[in-house]
């Protein structure tokens, strides 16, 4: 299982209160070009201008790890030419793009198997995380090619041909396994577009992440919707299973 280089640090929120990693399940590129009587690969390529000004509205928020669902395991079960477009655009936008990200201090990584990517875009992968691999200032992570489930299947086969016992297994050698390996778990995960599912995205480092839905479509998505998804975020009670007690409120202890 090919994963991208390690992080160089693990950049904090500006505050407490914001989440440390926040995923982004980008959705409705499609209705967007629909509403418009456009080809759905225009709505992918507003989807890429919209990945600019949600990376630019999250440093200013001071939220600096982020993850973004480009292509799942099952997108290409689409037609062949809306895949062959989304992976033009893929390739098309590492060559335009990675020298400002390399400028601005970003590491892009990208997770999810690259054995079923052209070797034309696994080189420009390799070459993208190659020159961003000693940024620290901000991460990103672009998924692409990825699933869940198959990421949970192949981390255990990994273990298992590794010599792991996996009667012994623990949590922290497990997510050790994974993509996202070294990184925190994401606090926040956004879907836009009003759907009310997680669609098979980081299903073992979302399980205690705050969900927020909204029906914006993703090219639509800006620093305001960004920005309601914090704010959602920051009035919640994260109890993490245990029982949040009131403010103020004592804890009785049973008599001896």
């Amino acid at each position: 299982m090919l994963r991208p280089p390690p992080p160089t640090t693990i950049p904090a929120p500006a505050r407490p209160e914001l989440p440390r990693h926040i995923g982004i399940i980008m959705d409705g590129n499609g209705r967007w070009a629909k509403r418009r009587h456009l080809p759905r690969v225009a709505g992918h390529r507003a989807g890429v201008r919209a990945i600019r000004r949600v990376m630019e509205a999250c440093d200013d928020a001071g939220v600096h790890i982020l993850t973004l669902y480009a292509f799942s395991t099952e997108n290409w079960q689409r037609p062949r030419g809306e895949v062959s477009s989304l992976m033009r655009l893929f390739e098309e936008t590492m060559d335009s793009e990675v020298e400002e990200l390399d400028a601005k201090g970003v590491q892009l990584r990208v997770i999810g198997d690259r054995a079923k990517l052209s070797p034309r875009l696994r080189h420009k992968v390799d070459a993208c995380e190659a020159l961003t691999a000693h940024n620290g200032g901000n991460i990103l992570n672009v998924a692409i090619n990825y699933g869940g489930r198959s990421e949970l299947v192949e981390a255990i086969r990994e273990l298992a041909s590794s010599g792991v016992d996996l009667r012994t297994l623990d949590e922290a050698t497990f997510s050790a396994a994974l993509y996202t390996a070294g990184l925190p778990d994401p606090d926040l995960i956004i879907r836009t577009a009003g759907e009310l599912r997680v669609s098979n995205f980081l299903l073992w480092q979302g399980a205690y992440a705050e969900l927020h839905v909204t029906e914006t479509l993703w090219p639509d998505f800006g620093p305001s919707d960004l920005n309601a998804a914090l704010g959602d975020f920051s009035s919640r009670r994260r109890t993490f299973g245990q029982v949040a007690e009131p403010a103020g409120t004592a804890i009785a202890t049973p008599l001896g």
